[in-house]
C-alpha cells in the first residue's frame, strides 16, 4: 500500500526479566552502593545499559540490523534518544545504513539537544506542546511562542525536521487528552503543525476526536464509533501537505514569510514560498473575534481557502475575519 514503517526502539534500558540480564550480565550499568543493576531515573521496573561496553553496543546494533534485514523497516523511533550517548547513535546509524537508508526520529526536542541534529532526521518540539498548554491557562503572553517558534527555525534551519503534535501515548494519559490542555485551541494547534516547516504528527484517535485518557499500562481501547467527524478536517490538511511543494519540510528552496498584523498581537500569520507554490497560514490565539485587513507586501493575488474552497483575491480585497481560536488556510492559485 507505500506504506513506509518505522518501530520504536528503546536503546537505554531493558526490563529486569530480559534475558540479557541471566546471560550478560555486564551489559548492564551496576548501583555502587549495592552492585544490583542501576534503575533509570525514577522509574524502578526499568534497568540501565552500559553503553561503555562494547560487546554490548554491538549486540544492540545488531538486534536493530534484524528488523531492517528480516522485516526490511523503514527508520525507528528512538525512545528517549538523548539519554543515551550520541556516539552510539553515530555508530548505530553509520553500521545499519550499509543496509538500506533509514529515517531516523528521536524522542528528543532539538532546543535541548541541538547535537542529536547530527544522527537524527526528526525531533519532538516538546518545548512548543508544554508552552502552548501555558498559553492557554494563560500562564505566558503570546510573545512567548512567537520567540518559540522563531527558535525552531534558527536551530533546525532546512536541515532538521521539526515534528510537531498536540498528543501522543505519555501527553494522552498522564497530562490529558488535547481537549483537557488546549479546549477550543486544539485545532488551531493542528492546523500549525501541518503549516509550519517541519513534519506532523497524527495520535491514534484524533480524527474521532478522541476525549478519553487512555490507560498507559493496561489494556484500553479507543471508543470507535464509526462517527470520525474530523475525517475530512485531517484528510484536507493531509493532502495539502502532501502535494504542495511549499509545506516540504527541511527544504532550503523553501522561504518563510511572517505577516505582521498591526494591533493584533495574538494572530500568528506566515506565507511559505517554493517558487510559485505558496501555502499562507492566519491563526488567531485569541479567543476574541478578530477583524482586520492582511497587508503584507509577500501576500498578494488569488488564493484558494482549503477548508472550503472559496477564491480569494487578496490583492483587491484583504479583509480577513477569524473566529476566536480560528484559523484560515490559503494556497496560491496557479497562473
Amino acid at each position: 500500500m507505500g506504506f513506509k514503517v518505522i518501530i520504536d526502539w528503546v536503546a537505554n534500558h531493558t526490563g529486569w526479566d530480559h534475558t540479557w540480564t541471566a546471560t550478560n550480565p555486564d551489559y548492564f550499568l551496576k548501583e555502587e552502593s549495592t552492585g544490583d543493576f542501576k534503575t533509570a531515573s525514577g522509574m524502578d521496573d526499568i534497568i540501565e545499559l552500559d553503553y561503555k561496553n562494547p560487546a554490548m553496543r554491538k549486540a544492540m546494533i545488531d538486534a536493530m540490523a534484524y528488523w531492517v534485514t528480516e522485516c526490511d523497516i523503514d527508520g525507528f523511533r528512538c525512545d528517549l534518544a538523548f539519554w543515551v550517548e550520541l556516539n552510539f547513535w553515530k555508530e548505530a546509524r553509520t553500521e545499519l545504513e550499509k543496509i538500506k537508508t533509514l529515517f531516523w526520529l528521536a524522542e528528543a526536542d532539538p532546543l535541548d539537544n541541538p547535537e542529536y541534529q547530527e544522527v537524527f532526521d526528526s525531533m519532538y518540539t516538546w518545548a512548543w506542546m508544554h508552552k502552548t498548554a501555558n498559553f492557554y491557562k494563560n500562564e505566558i503572553d503570546i510573545a512567548v511562542l512567537k520567540d518559540l517558534l522563531q527558535q525552531y527555525n534558527d536551530v533546525c534551519g532546512d536541515h532538521s525536521i521539526p515534528l510537531w503534535f498536540t498528543s501522543n501515548h505519555d501527553e494522552n494519559t498522564w497530562n490529558g487528552t488535547e481537549y483537557e490542555k488546549y479546549g477550543d485551541m486544539a485545532k488551531l494547534l493542528t492546523v500549525l503543525s501541518f503549516a509550519r516547516n517541519g513534519m506532523p504528527m497524527i495520535y491514534s484517535g484524533q480524527e474521532l476526536p478522541n476525549l478519553k485518557r487512555l490507560a498507559f499500562f493496561d489494556k484500553d481501547v479507543i471508543e470507535w464509533n464509526g462517527n470520525n467527524q474530523l475525517h475530512d478536517f485531517y484528510k484536507t490538511l493531509l493532502n495539502l501537505h502532501t502535494n504542495n511543494p511549499a509545506l516540504r519540510a527541511a527544504d532550503p528552496s523553501i522561504v518563510t514569510y511572517p505577516i505582521n498584523i498591526d494591533g493584533y498581537e495574538n494572530v500568528i500569520a506566515f506565507l511559505r514560498k517554493n517558487g510559485d507554490d505558496e501555502v499562507m497560514a492566519i491563526l488567531n490565539f485569541s479567543n476574541q473575534e478578530m477583524s482586520f485587513e492582511l497587508i503584507s507586501e509577500n501576500a498578494g493575488g488569488t488564493y484558494t481557502d482549503i477548508f472550503n474552497n472559496e477564491v480569494r483575491n487578496f490583492s483587491a480585497d484583504k479583509k480577513v475575519v477569524l473566529e476566536r481560536f480560528g484559523y484560515l488556510v490559503y494556497k496560491k492559485n496557479s497562473r
